[in-house]
């Protein structure tokens, strides 16, 4: 972060300007706990900030003022200004993004900010931040070994890295390991837990979400995204809530009306809608890439099959590098053929789809390739009786997706 901090310096430390923020860390449901932290905020009269990674279709969806995308003319000026003061030095893509959207968010007035972290926490550019309002860590998976850690103790003490003295940290439903492991580090630096399990709890019953602690119990709304893992990360954003004594009102409309794109989100129109419709099929878009992703939406889609008996077929791409059998081993029992296909988007090199199916067979999960999207939306669109069809297996195959139908909706609630 040496790089990034020196850079802020030239810019005035705007990293100290900012609203106050939430600095959510974890491995999956990032994203989601954001989209539910910023429609409680708003429900309550807050103008607010947010900063997530990575787009989806336009660079714009990363930098949200007062919760909309910042426009063109604005980005590309603080981008030049930020590259001025760096003066050539050593930088990367996300330490100078990061100080650009540092530098709008300081410089336009709002009362709060959602800071989601890249990649990790201890490291992470958005680790400047010296006294956050909160921090929340969402639950703790193995993903992205090479730079986070071998095991899931070692990615879980990374993530933990944005606690900070005197700040609660929220913690999410977590594994044993990863739970002691957060613990532990929030000890060491002094910052108080909230920790699901112990200190709150959320589950649904008779089709809301009830959640408790030690002073309140909220019956609140069912979430506005879907699938049952949606429970995890609404449950874990109204104990964030709770923690800044914030109302049961706005908590409850935060989560009735939360929107995130390429989450289990239904896809009806554009061409990949248009083929899906004239085949009386379902589709359905969502970018879990990594194992408990991947368990999460199986879970989705078999509830999904138990309320109405389609055949799943898959439409996937992955990332190089990316473990496709742990991914694939959650579908193989649950979905009769999975359609392999690489993304274009330039920001991530796909793995060969021919590699994909392969690794999938080996799960017992039958596959083919197909050349692109809409090639692979005309095969699943054959099988009978009439299909539900998911696109997944990686965030850059979502954007390419939503492309398709224009511009996914931005990164706020409705």
């Amino acid at each position: 972060m040496g790089r990034l901090q020196r850079l802020l310096a030239t810019l005035g430390n705007p990293q100290d300007q900012l609203p106050p923020t939430i600095h959510v860390a974890g491995t999956n449901g990032k994203g989601s706990t954001c989209a539910f932290l910023a429609q409680m905020a708003r429900a309550k009269g807050e103008r607010v900030h947010i900063y997530t990674s990575p787009h989806l279709v336009n660079f714009n969806e990363r930098i949200l003022l007062d919760s909309e995308p910042v426009d063109d003319r604005t980005l590309i000026e603080a981008l030049a200004r930020a590259e001025a003061a760096n003066f050539g030095e050593p930088i990367t893509f996300f330490e100078i993004t990061t100080a650009a959207a540092f530098l709008l968010f300081s410089e336009h007035p709002a009362d709060r900010l959602i800071l989601e972290v890249g990649l990790g926490g201890r490291t992470d550019a958005t680790n400047v931040i010296a006294k956050p309002a909160l921090t929340v860590i969402t639950p703790v998976s193995m993903d992205h070994q090479e730079f986070l850690g071998t095991s899931l103790d070692k990615i879980a003490r990374m993530k933990a890295g944005i606690a900070k003295f005197g700040v609660p940290m929220v913690i999410g439903n977590q594994e044993a390991e990863a739970e002691a492991a957060l613990r532990e580090e929030a000890k060491t630096v002094g910052a108080p837990v909230f920790v699901w399990g112990t200190d709150y709890r959320a589950y649904p019953q008779h089709g809301r979400l009830v959640y408790e602690d030690e002073s309140r119990v909220w019956d609140l709304p069912a979430p506005g995204l879907l699938g049952p893992h949606q429970i995890l990360n609404a449950g874990t954003a109204a104990a964030a809530a709770a923690v800044l004594q914030w109302p049961e009102e706005a908590v409850a409309e935060g989560i009735a009306k939360a929107k995130w794109p390429g989450r289990l989100q239904n896809i009806t129109g554009g061409p990949l809608g248009e083929i899906a419709k004239s085949a009386n099929a379902e589709l359905w878009l969502d970018g879990g890439h990594n194992e408990s992703a991947a368990r999460a939406l199986s879970h989705a889609l078999a509830d999904m099959d138990e309320r109405e008996d389609r055949p799943l077929i898959i439409i996937a791409g992955f990332t190089a590098g990316r473990d496709v059998q742990s991914w694939a081993t959650h579908f193989a029992g649950l979905a009769s053929k999975l359609i392999a296909v690489e993304f274009h988007t330039g920001r991530g090199a796909s793995m060969r789809a021919d590699e994909v199916v392969k690794d999938c067979e080996r799960v017992g999960l039958t596959a083919e390739t197909a050349p692109g999207l809409i090639q692979a939306m005309r095969l699943a669109a054959k099988y009978s009786p009439p299909p539900r069809i998911l696109i997944g297996g990686s965030l850059y195959l979502a954007g390419e997706a939503l492309a398709l139908g224009g511009a996914p909706p931005h990164k706020t609630a409705g």
